[in-house]
């Protein structure tokens, strides 16, 4: 049966879906505005936030992949109907996330120079991306806690606080780039540091709203400060024995897109430009597609933890539903690729001709991110078998994406566009696995402990 006729399935797949789904578009949206406020400003300006995010990139896929191991973990103890062992769990997390944090914000303020020439070895640009690291820098610990508060409730299937937060969040940033960029209201103008200092603003506002409704208004989770640290030694050492693959795949994700951009960033500037474009606008874009992965891992975990039989009739219609959704983000993408390019107002013509062939390989290759990456990191990875994504990503991005990419953009010299097409080529490889090793059921695993009755663990 490709699809299930079990409405209550459809009910929490799509809740969950649509929620993750508009929260991660707020938060993208939020960059995708930093961009275009600051491409009507100026390109090194661009290019120099550009940079810096890369950064917060790679700290977001080790502090994310912080939140998914409370998520794989804290979805199965839901589906047992136990939430004590949830506060554990999730101390961890913040503690984990805390500390990732702090350590970016240190590295940033010794050496972010350094960290930047990485990157490009354009001068202007790097000292560019320096200014807006000097405030951005800040929000890396608030940002941190923020994210693993939230996939906690996301793990009790509570993802609408996330949705509210990123809403009110994107409002706040939008008034005060508008206001710092261009020195509205009385306001001085600060160009890329004002660009900054909206988003420090708009990360304290989140993690303000994220705290008080976790205090004073959830009734799922139920967190206090109190149980925020409480600890346990047997789940500290299961959500190590767990979580570390996920953190480690998402450091190693996370590196790896730091040296695409690299690889991108030392053609021509025109090409970060583009870069810069297509990826936000991908982003964006691809929000239903990661979203239905982050679904999936909270259905799946909950499915496995109360040894649900309807897991592989389910299973089966979420694969339908992936595709479905790649399909659509595909044709979006095409669709959307002039007005975007148009709405940016890049300043070359060399750009905006990179920008179109990047967006028309996105939106081959989303396909193949649609269906593959919600059965990996979320089937798969929420049914237990965290190590199998972080060994397949490293086949496929170290040994295939970086090395290729490499020998194209410095020793076969190609043009940008093949690049490209060579660093999201995984997109579409990976799919073959994926398809396999889902469809295999052998991923299933209980990762819960002690008995429903007592609680314990």
């Amino acid at each position: 049966m490709l699809f299930t006729k079990d409405r209550g399935f459809y009910k929490s797949y799509f809740s969950l879906l649509f929620f993750i789904a508009f929260q991660n578009l707020l938060s993208f949206s939020v960059a995708l505005l930093d961009n275009a406020m600051l491409s009507r400003y100026s390109a090194l300006a661009l290019n120099g936030a550009t940079l810096a995010n890369q950064i917060q990139f790679l700290l977001q896929m080790v502090v994310v992949a912080a939140g998914e191991g409370v998520v794989v973990l804290g979805a199965q103890y839901w589906g047992t109907r136990r939430v004590s062992p949830l506060y554990s769990i999730s101390s961890i997390g913040l503690i984990t996330g805390l500390f990732f944090g702090m350590l970016f914000l240190i590295l940033t303020s010794v050496m972010p120079g350094q960290i930047l020439s990485l990157l490009s070895n354009d001068r202007e640009i790097v000292a560019s991306g320096c200014e807006y690291l000097k405030v951005i820098r800040f929000t890396y610990p608030v940002w941190c806690i923020s994210t693993v508060i939230l996939a906690a409730q996301r793990s009790v299937e509570n993802a609408k606080i996330g949705f509210a937060v990123m809403l009110s969040s994107l409002f706040v940033n939008l008034f005060f780039n508008y206001c710092l960029i261009y020195g509205h209201f009385g306001f001085p103008e600060m160009g890329i540091r004002g660009a900054a200092i909206a988003t420090l603003i708009a990360r304290c506002f989140e993690l303000a709203v994220i705290l008080v409704y976790t205090f004073l208004t959830d009734r799922k989770l139920r967190l206090t400060p109190r149980r925020m640290f409480t600890f346990n030694s047997v789940l500290w050492r299961d959500y190590f024995k767990y979580a570390t693959p996920i953190m480690l795949g998402g450091a190693s994700w996370g590196i790896a897109m730091f040296i695409q951009t690299s690889i991108i960033g030392h053609m021509n500037a025109d090409a970060i430009s583009a870069n810069s474009l297509a990826l936000s606008t991908f982003n964006v874009i691809s929000v239903f597609a990661y979203g239905g992965g982050n679904a999936a891992g909270v259905l799946t975990g909950k499915l496995v933890g109360s040894k649900d039989s309807r897991l592989k009739e389910y299973v089966h219609t979420m694969q339908c539903l992936f595709l479905l959704t790649g399909i659509v983000t595909g044709l979006t993408i095409f669709a959307l690729r002039m007005p975007v390019i148009r709405f940016y107002r890049l300043e070359t013509e060399a750009a905006e001709a990179y920008a179109r062939q990047f967006l028309l390989v996105l939106s081959i290759t989303s396909v193949g991110t649609s269906y593959q990456a919600p059965c990996l990191t979320g089937i798969v990875r929420g049914g237990g078998l965290t190590k199998f994504v972080f060994y397949n990503d490293l086949i496929f991005q170290w040994g295939i994406v970086l090395l290729f990419s490499f020998l194209a953009a410095y020793v076969w010299k190609l043009e940008p566009v093949w690049v490209f097409l060579i660093l999201k080529s995984d997109q579409l490889l990976k799919c073959a696995v994926a398809a396999f090793e889902v469809n295999r059921f052998t991923w299933i695993r209980d990762l819960t402990k002690g008995s429903k009755e007592d609680g314990t663990v």
